[in-house]
């Protein structure tokens, strides 16, 4: 069954290159959630003022990639034990957030939430935040699969594709 899960972990670009590897996965979209502005552009976003994070709307075939295991490289491929940001990544548009689409990603999304807490899996506490979808826009053509577009870019080289290279090593066996 094709499903959706909106997922924020810093900036897009890094998050869309990952999840556009694995198998199961039907297409990664960049765009912003959870904000009150309607049809945010990317500078408002930075600006910080709609309330969007910068997210990747995942669809997947849950015959070939449960929400657990995009769960488990949502949970890899950032920390979450900053509050709005990542790394030089400063605002609350590059928070750590789970939108769940149904009662099952909620539930899925706080037990593992809660395991992490439990195993002191990091010192800190974990500030992810997770609620429902409310609303999602897609970014603009430019931001999608903005890293295999834009390989010579700066911020790809030294923030996206060292996380990138770093994911496929881990994940290989869930590479498509």
């Amino acid at each position: 069954m094709i499903k959706e899960a909106t997922l924020g972990a810093g900036c897009f670009w890094c998050v869309e290159a990952c999840y556009n590897e694995l198998k199961g996965v039907v297409s990664v979209t960049s765009g912003y959630a959870g904000g009150h502005a309607d049809n945010p552009t990317y500078r408002q976003v930075c600006e910080g003022t709609t309330g969007h994070a910068e997210v990747a709307r995942v669809v997947y075939d849950d015959e070939v990639i449960s929400f657990d295991e995009l769960l488990e490289v949502f949970w890899f491929i950032h920390d979450p034990t900053q509050l709005n940001r990542q790394g030089n990544d400063i605002g609350t548009q590059y928070r750590s957030v789970i939108f769940y689409h149904d009662q099952e990603q909620k539930e899925k999304a706080f037990a593992y939430k809660e395991r992490l807490t439990q195993e002191y899996v990091w010192e800190k506490p974990v500030m992810t935040e997770i609620s429902p979808v409310s609303n999602y826009y897609s970014a603009e053509d430019y931001h999608q699969n903005y890293l295999e577009l834009n390989p010579g870019n700066a911020y790809c080289q030294m923030v996206v594709r060292p996380k990138y290279e770093k994911f496929k090593k881990i994940f290989a066996a869930k590479l498509a």
